[in-house]
């Protein structure tokens, strides 16, 4: 079985030719991105594995099936990026990685929310120049404040129980059944609404597919209480990334976490330190003391790349033996 992972890195490679111990794949790893004219590259693959910021449209999904592929075994949980029904059109199956460390996801939200009250990035670099005055870097206590969870599955169940730790009342969103395990610990699943108006703390862990794309946007904002800090370590296209620096300017909100952005794709996962942001929107971000941006590294543990890459090539074999599993399908 040959296999081909566009967006690939060093990392990538060392954890997937670990995994690959026992399957025995031909894998060959492209760092170019997945797109219309990158798809050549995969003729003659019957898997491409493409990364969250590769492009699986229906122009580049018929150019792959073309050329052969028949499996697009997603190294990640979310599958916005690719036309579903397309690929069920073609018959190329989709599978992906729907959990590989809650943890990692979750704890990374979590140390945005202690970065960006305690003004951290800010204390560590005035320490480094000799300035030890506290001025400007009061915070509040967690203890007591509401977080609001928006989206309870495996990553805002984790979340939900670490705040809740803290000693927060959690308040959750979610067209699902609720989560047992939060409600043990007190937690209310609320109308939308009421979860920002109420909320000091908002943090996003829902998928992103049609009714949640900018789910967060000016009249969201408004919503919220004055003041609250924003988190979205799910997918970009939650949140209206223009409606942002307006809410920032007026303090409507009050402090803004971001591992991941609606354009984030030809951005994050290289290194541009060396050309001007192009970016005007993001470039505005990074410029307020109370916005913190980290480039969708939540899920970056050697646990989680350990598990996706295991998981990756188990979906192969799965599909390979007839019996495919993780299988994403379009909604109808």
């Amino acid at each position: 079985m040959r296999m081909i992972l566009f967006s690939s890195r060093q990392y990538d490679s060392d954890t997937f030719a670990e995994a690959n111990g026992t399957h025995r794949y031909e894998l060959h790893f492209q760092e170019s991105h997945l797109d219309l004219e990158t798809a050549v590259l995969a003729r003659g693959y019957e898997v491409v594995c493409p990364f969250v910021n590769d492009n699986v449209d229906a122009a580049v999904l018929e150019r792959l099936h073309a050329g052969g592929t028949r499996m697009i075994a997603l190294r990640s949980a979310g599958f916005n990026h690719v036309d579903l029904a397309a690929a069920e059109r073609l018959g190329v199956t989709v599978a992906r990685v729907p959990a590989y460390s809650p943890h990692a996801v979750a704890e990374h939200a979590v140390g945005l929310i202690l970065a960006l009250n305690r003004r951290l990035p800010r204390a560590v670099a005035r320490t480094r120049e000799g300035d030890f005055s506290l001025h400007g870097l009061l915070g509040f206590d967690l203890h007591g404040k509401t977080v609001g969870v928006i989206g309870t599955g495996m990553i805002g169940r984790v979340f939900g129980r670490i705040m809740a730790g803290f000693g927060m009342q959690v308040l959750a969103h979610d067209p699902g059944t609720p989560a047992d395990d939060l409600l043990a610990l007190g937690a209310r699943y609320v109308p939308l609404d009421i979860l920002l108006a109420e909320s000091d703390v908002v943090s996003l862990h829902c998928p992103l597919v049609p009714s949640t794309y900018h789910l967060i946007d000016g009249p969201a904002l408004a919503k919220m209480k004055r003041g609250a800090m924003l988190i979205n370590t799910g997918r970009g296209g939650l949140v209206e990334s223009n409606a942002l620096i307006g809410a920032l300017k007026d303090g409507q909100l009050g402090h803004l976490g971001l591992d991941v952005y609606e354009e984030e794709g030809g951005l994050f996962f290289e290194d541009h330190s060396n050309l001007p942001l192009q970016d005007d929107v993001l470039a505005r971000l990074l410029m307020f003391p109370n916005v913190i941006v980290t480039a969708h590294q939540a899920f970056f543990t050697r646990e989680a790349m350990n598990e996706i890459a295991q998981t990756t090539l188990d979906n192969v074999a799965a599909w390979q033996a007839g019996a495919p599993h993780n299988v994403v399908r379009a909604r109808i």
